[in-house]
């Protein structure tokens, strides 16, 4: 009797020993299946370490889905972002990966639709009046043209991986106003251009949630490093001149990677 007791109680403990150790699995688990899509932004434009391979798209291993695939572990990880990418080139080369047992998408897109470049060049060698001009005409296009290419994509993306969680991550304010800063741009002229990133940013987000997305929002990461602050994790006018006004690498760890890991 007393055996058959002691038996029990060393089964007991062996199954309970074996369950905990089976309940412990799921924390080394990989992460699911991952796809970085979008623009500059997301390839990793301006922080370096560029994977040969990416040609002109210049994918960064210092990007933020980079480093957040390599501290998950996802089961696969698809980088298709693309340097000077628009809506268009996303529907058109970035979603072949996408698939059924997709489980987290990210992109950034619409800053080239709204002609980021373009804005940027014309600011800096032109007046302030011609500035705040084609300022405007970005904002009129990110509020009237803008939200429709996002819906072409957002549903293309949602069709194609239907299961997935998906990020849509923003653009960060390129300015502190009052900083201390290169001679060239007006604190009019630096304003208008935050307060575009913020019409960008008020546009994506919108339609995000129109899809049931969610949305990482860099610019609470971004402050205190914008251009001007004397920290700053975005580079200036620089060559080569693509990487002008793109987040170093500091800003892709530090500013991109905790707001998109939030949102994941």
């Amino acid at each position: 009797m007393r055996l058959s007791r002691l038996a029990s109680a060393v089964s007991a403990l062996i199954l309970t020993t074996g369950l905990a150790l089976i309940g412990a699995a799921p924390a080394h688990a990989a992460a699911p299946s991952y796809a970085a899509l979008g623009d500059s932004y997301s390839a990793g434009v301006g922080a370096g370490s560029y994977d040969s391979s990416s040609g002109a798209c210049k994918r960064s291993t210092k990007a933020y889905p980079a480093l957040w695939a390599a501290a998950h572990a996802p089961s696969a990880f698809a980088f298709t972002a693309c340097s000077g990418a628009k809506t268009g080139d996303v529907l058109n080369n970035q979603l072949g990966p996408l698939n059924s047992s997709t489980g987290l998408v990210s992109i950034s897109i619409g800053g080239n639709d709204a002609g980021f470049a373009d804005v940027m060049q014309t600011c800096v060698l032109n007046s302030e009046s011609t500035c705040l001009a084609r300022i405007a005409t970005a904002r009129t296009y990110a509020d009237n043209t803008l939200p429709g290419l996002l819906d072409n994509v957002y549903n293309a993306i949602h069709a194609k991986a239907p299961n997935a969680h998906v990020v849509v991550v923003g653009y960060p304010h390129f300015y502190k106003i009052g900083g201390s800063c290169w001679a060239g741009l007006s604190d009019r002229s630096r304003t208008a251009i935050n307060g575009a990133a913020d019409e960008l940013d008020t546009v994506t987000a919108k339609r995000a949630a129109d899809h049931g997305f969610s949305f990482a929002d860099v610019r609470g990461t971004f402050t205190g490093h914008e251009l001007c602050s004397g920290s700053p994790w975005l580079n200036s006018l620089t060559f080569p001149i693509d990487e002008s006004y793109h987040p170093k690498a500091a800003g892709q760890s530090g500013g991109y990677l905790p707001a998109f890991s939030s949102a994941a």
